[in-house]
């Protein structure tokens, strides 16, 4: 009965564990989401900035999982190279690994100081400070809940069938190696397991194996998370299994040489477990990086691409729907979302152009605008034979769609007329934006990309607080807008040539990117109006 209890307290505290890192990682993506992304997406121009936004990363959100899954989008839609994406997972295993050192030096006195300011914080209106109490809050209960790790394995660790347990482990290292993979893979965290292995008393070669196979079931998650997802992101995701596989196969056999190394070190004491977790992927890390770009060229004869068939017709407009208005309404929906889809293809096209000085993506740009314009009025032609059965809900609702798809049409409009053609601009005449331009530039077609995102979960949701959130990034993308160009005519005014040059180009593609941002918020308006959150005038009382 003792050995259960045990083994609940330790469940228990495992599942605090979790419910901590989530709290951390909402946390973290309601206060600092969209800049963690846009660094993530801007500092991959080399290999030494791709390894530090993957480690950042990783330490703001506290997943390895949840760089992987971001970096998996990125790479799916052209905005990052599938070689710096892998030193960005890198990166990001070692920002797991230091996350486990930090937690493990013994700062559990701070957890109710943590808690205290992390509830004061969460209580305030603004997303950057509440988001940031919620994270605080997260992170006393991470602290507590390895204070409660210890306290659960004690009574554990001198019992007769924990300690035969833990021989038939030590004396058949593969099966040690995948059971901590299926702990870690169960918890869709490596940092977890390793956490458990830091709470036991084990022997020293043991302790290694159980974190090799950490890293190895801590790998998994995104691999499953991306079956569906397109062959870049699979690709990712498969290579950083690789990667820890290949590293576990080499790592298994030295594991007690391993284990006497690390422990040799003239490293704080903070237990074997964390500290052989930062050793082997720093070592994979420094191994595997000069090698990016043969990695990425094998990965892509493992995953070859999907040659693509002609046009489909639309999927889910169903004549045999129009009687029944919710089943109209609903494959209605399923069609907007799919022009969405299309408009962030083109968004994401039009960018990889910008960065890589290549017209040859604007031709699925221009192909895909047509396409747009074609579903956008069978949408429209769709509902306008919507059955007598629709009632005053479901003509809002439809309303509704007719206004999405349409905004969706003038931002393919925007992209193909104007972005798109600016950057042909741009590459013809071989035209270069200064440093500090093309930065705000490509940054601000980042923030559109995570404004199309939102507006996409918004339009389906109608999720009251995402419609505020959105409504601020407006906000704050007419302020970037408005000091890009201010430091741009700042760059005039110093005499820098290439912000002569490109002074018109510079200021279109900041207008139409205000333009498309515009559109795409006004998904929020009637959901916010509904709530009585919007005034009708933005003109200051006399």
């Amino acid at each position: 009965m003792g050995s259960l209890t045990g083994f609940l307290q330790i469940g228990g505290a495992v599942a605090l564990l979790l419910f901590a890192l989530g709290l951390v990682r909402e946390g973290v993506t309601t206060a600092f989401g969209l800049r963690l992304k846009t660094a993530l997406g801007l500092g991959t121009l080399s290999a030494p900035r791709a390894f530090l936004s993957g480690l950042v990363a990783t330490l703001g959100l506290q997943s390895s999982t949840a760089t992987a899954l971001l970096a998996a989008s990125f790479t799916d839609r052209g905005l990052i190279a599938g070689r710096m994406a892998q030193v960005v997972l890198l990166g990001a295993n070692v920002g797991t690994a230091l996350t486990a050192l930090l937690l493990a030096t013994g700062i559990g006195a701070l957890a109710p100081a943590l808690l205290l300011a992390g509830v004061a914080a969460s209580r305030r209106d603004r997303p950057s400070i509440s988001g940031s109490g919620r994270a605080l809050i997260g992170l006393g209960l991470m602290l507590l809940s390895l204070e409660l790790l210890g306290t659960a394995t004690a009574p554990l660790r001198e019992t007769p069938q924990m300690a035969a347990f833990l021989g038939l482990l030590d004396a058949a290292w593969p099966v040690a190696l995948l059971v901590a993979a299926g702990i870690a893979a169960a918890c869709s965290s490596s940092l977890a397991a390793v956490l458990l292995v830091l709470s036991l008393d084990l022997p020293a070669g043991l302790v290694v194996v159980l974190v090799l196979g950490a890293n190895l079931g801590g790998a998994l998650g995104p691999v499953l998370a991306t079956t569906r997802a397109g062959v870049a992101a699979r690709r990712l995701t498969l290579g950083n299994l690789l990667v820890r596989a290949i590293g576990c196969l080499i790592a298994l056999p030295l594991a007690g040489v391993l284990a006497a190394a690390v422990q040799a070190l003239p490293l704080p004491h903070t237990g074997l477990a964390v500290e052989a977790h930062l050793a082997f992927n720093l070592v994979l890390a420094a191994g595997i990086a000069p090698f990016a770009g043969p990695l990425s060229r094998l990965l892509a004869q493992l995953v070859p691409e999907v040659e693509q068939t002609g046009e489909a017709p639309p999927r889910w407009l169903d004549e045999q729907a129009l009687a029944a208005p919710a089943l109209a309404l609903g494959g209605a929906s399923r069609q907007a979302l799919a022009i969405g889809d299309d408009i962030q293809r083109m968004l994401d096209q039009t960018r990889h152009a910008f960065r890589k000085n290549d017209l040859a993506p604007l031709s699925e740009v221009s192909a895909l605008e047509e396409r747009v314009d074609l579903r956008q009025q069978q949408v429209k032609t769709y509902l306008s034979r919507l059955g007598p059965a629709a009632d005053e809900d479901d003509r809002r609702r439809s309303i509704a769609i007719l206004d999405y798809v349409i905004n969706l049409e003038h931002v393919g409009d925007i992209i193909e007329k104007g972005l798109a053609a600016s950057v042909r601009k741009k590459v013809g005449l071989g035209l270069r934006f200064s440093d500090a331009g093309y930065q705000e530039l490509d940054a601000m077609f980042l923030m559109s990309g995570e404004t199309l995102q939102m507006a996409q979960t918004i339009f389906m949701t109608r999720d009251t607080d995402l419609a505020r959130r959105l409504m601020e990034q407006k906000v704050e993308i007419r302020n970037r807008e408005r000091q890009s160009a201010q430091r741009h005519l700042v760059r005039l005014r110093d005499g820098e040539p290439q912000s002569r040059e490109t002074s018109s180009l510079h200021l279109d593609i900041l207008r139409d990117l205000k333009r498309l941002n515009a559109h795409l918020v006004s998904v929020a308006h009637p959901i916010l109006d509904e709530e009585g959150l919007l005034i009708e005038s933005r003109l200051r009382n006399g």
